[in-house]
């Protein structure tokens, strides 16, 4: 597919995956899940004990699930369903094998930590058909009213090999992208904080945009408007342009936006399988335990209304039944606007300079609408040009990103009429999902007239606005410039020793507290996190052999910026 990787980075099968997800804290949770020590112990004495997990989706299962490994009693609380963002959809009355991702959908071979636990279910993946991805059988680019067809970017007019070649060159000149993508591969921790640490300092309070326009490469706004609304990887840029250059480079550094795949059947799978997986290596429990035999009724136990300190330094968690219940320990996994929103907190929970850390996140729209569709049509042949009739489509129309997915020839298929982001996302938030659907069928049908996507669907549309549920207010955590420091203060927050002892106990962890927000591998890797300092704060300790995150953090912490 199209790279954002610069020429002069040439990767042969010989060389190591991109195995971390991000400079800023360089840690190998993959090799930390891997090794046959496990990820530490707690003492005999607090075998049992129960831990508050609060937020069932991917993080919070994670983090429930290796609890339960070391001895502990996760109570799980979950105010919708297991999964989070990991929520995968059907179409009522059609065959349940049709399947929409209302959330996360793509993942690449980056996302170790989390590979390891779709491996650890027995979960399947596929490519996902990304615009001109190498599975994608064509895509079209339609900008301005003019439509361009093409199976590789080779296909498409100069100007946007041109702008392929600016954005490369742009990274090089600006982030030191060659030598970051090489140290990250090779686990060169030295190399990997001395090049970002130079670059937190510069950078930080540059806008995406603002870096474009510094680079001499960007320096035609025909070529900046065409990157932001193509892009190279995924797709248009141009909903990021105000987020802060860091969280872009996070994500082309370590490739999260090349070669994605798709989980076969849906991603919400994963939760919803390690809910019932019985490990076979398991403390203190019996053999067959789960954590669904560990909650009444095999559910987790509804929404938290209130969370409250009491003696001791115990965390009191009240949910919506009424029910009251008080631990050593919880983890808080769910969206940090829900502290400030939905639950009734005491301010004692965190430190003031937490607080305004989750004030000041910036939580980014989303919204998507499937259609389940009788076959693959697109894949119908233009008796004139003889290619396909429908093609993967980038347009700067209200649709903006259109993904074909199906499931063999003659079977049924969907198609996700639109993907979209910020203010591309609140123009469809008035809209019933029909009304959105109507409008869509009318943008693509300017671009395909001679389709008629509407006699091929067979069930109703199905929609998500993440700004509008009620559990979410937004998709995903992006930055701001200016805005490091918060989102430091909140990825360090499991290291509990540096803070009062009446502020301990209680641990962030999730995609938004993750360098890397938007990205499954972030709530993975923050759930690992807060299982470490549970762990730590239980008085456990991991194996010499296999030193935790915490036990390595003096040595790779994140990159400290001044506050005066």
């Amino acid at each position: 597919m199209t790279s954002t990787v610069p020429n002069a980075v040439q990767h042969t099968d010989a060389q190591p995956p991109i195995t971390m997800f991000g400079p800023d804290f360089p840690y190998a949770y993959d090799d930390f899940l891997a090794h046959p020590a496990g990820l530490g112990q707690i003492p005999a004495t607090e075998h049992g004990t129960e831990v508050a997990v609060i937020g069932g989706g991917l993080s919070g299962i994670v983090a429930a699930y290796e609890l339960m490994k070391m001895g502990l009693k996760p109570v799980v609380y979950e105010a919708d369903q297991i999964g989070g963002r990991l929520r995968t959809v059907g179409f009522e009355g059609c065959d349940p094998s049709l399947t929409a991702e209302m959330g996360a959908m793509r993942f690449p071979p980056s996302s170790t930590a989390l590979q390891h636990y779709i491996d650890l279910v027995g979960l399947k993946t596929q490519p996902f058909p990304n615009p001109l991805a190498e599975s994608t059988p064509s895509t079209v680019v339609d900008l301005k009213g003019e439509s361009h067809y093409a199976t590789s970017v080779d296909d498409l007019p100069q100007v946007y090999r041109d702008v392929m070649n600016a954005w490369n060159a742009c990274l090089e000149e600006g982030a030191d992208f060659s030598d970051m993508n090489r140290a990250l591969r090779e686990r060169d921790v030295p190399k990997i904080r001395e090049i970002w640490a130079k670059l937190v300092e510069k950078l930080d309070n540059q806008t995406f945009y603002g870096f474009l326009c510094e680079s001499e490469a960007f320096k035609s706004f025909r070529h900046r408007e065409i990157f932001g609304q193509v892009g190279f990887g995924t797709g248009g840029w141009d909903t990021d342009f105000p987020n802060s250059i860091l969280e872009i480079l996070r994500v082309v550094y370590t490739e999260a936006d090349d070669h994605h795949r798709g989980i076969v059947g849906g991603s919400q799978q994963l939760p919803l399988r390690l809910w019932e997986r019985e490990p076979q290596k398991i403390v203190h429990w019996a053999l067959g335990t789960s954590l669904s035999s560990l909650h009444e009724g095999g559910e987790p136990k509804p929404a938290v209304t209130r969370l409250h300190r009491t003696a001791g330094n115990r965390v009191t968690v009240t949910d919506a039944s009424g029910d009251i219940r008080t631990y050593q320990a919880a983890i808080f996994t769910a969206q940090s606007w829900m502290l400030l929103s939905k639950i009734e907190c005491d301010d004692s929970l965190f430190p003031i300079d937490h607080w305004t850390a989750m004030e000041r996140t910036h939580y980014m729209e989303s919204s998507k609408l499937f259609v389940p569709v009788d076959r693959p049509f697109w894949l119908d042949k233009d008796e004139e040009t003889g290619r396909d009739v429908m093609s993967m489509t980038l347009t700067d129309r209200m649709t903006r990103g259109t993904y074909l997915l199906d499931n063999g020839p003659d079977q049924p298929a969907v198609i996700c009429l639109s993907y979209t982001w910020c203010d591309d996302s609140l123009k469809w938030l008035p809209l019933s999902a029909n009304e959105r659907m109507e409008v869509m069928l009318k943008s693509l049908g300017e671009i395909y007239p001679k389709v008629d996507i509407r006699k091929h669907i067979i069930g109703n549309p199905v929609t998500v606005s993440w700004e509008n549920e009620p559990y979410f207010m937004g998709a995903f955590k992006a930055n701001l410039p200016g805005h490091y420091r918060y989102q430091r203060r909140l990825f360090t927050h499991f290291m509990q020793d540096r803070l009062p002892e009446d502020k301990r106990g209680i641990f962030l962890a999730g995609d938004d507290i993750s360098w890397t927000a938007g990205w499954a591998e972030g709530a993975v890797t923050t759930a690992l996190n807060a299982v470490w300092g549970v762990m730590h704060h239980l008085g456990g300790a991991t194996d010499a052999t296999n030193p935790g995150p915490g036990d390595l953090y003096d040595e790779i912490a994140p990159v400290e910026l001044p506050e005066d």
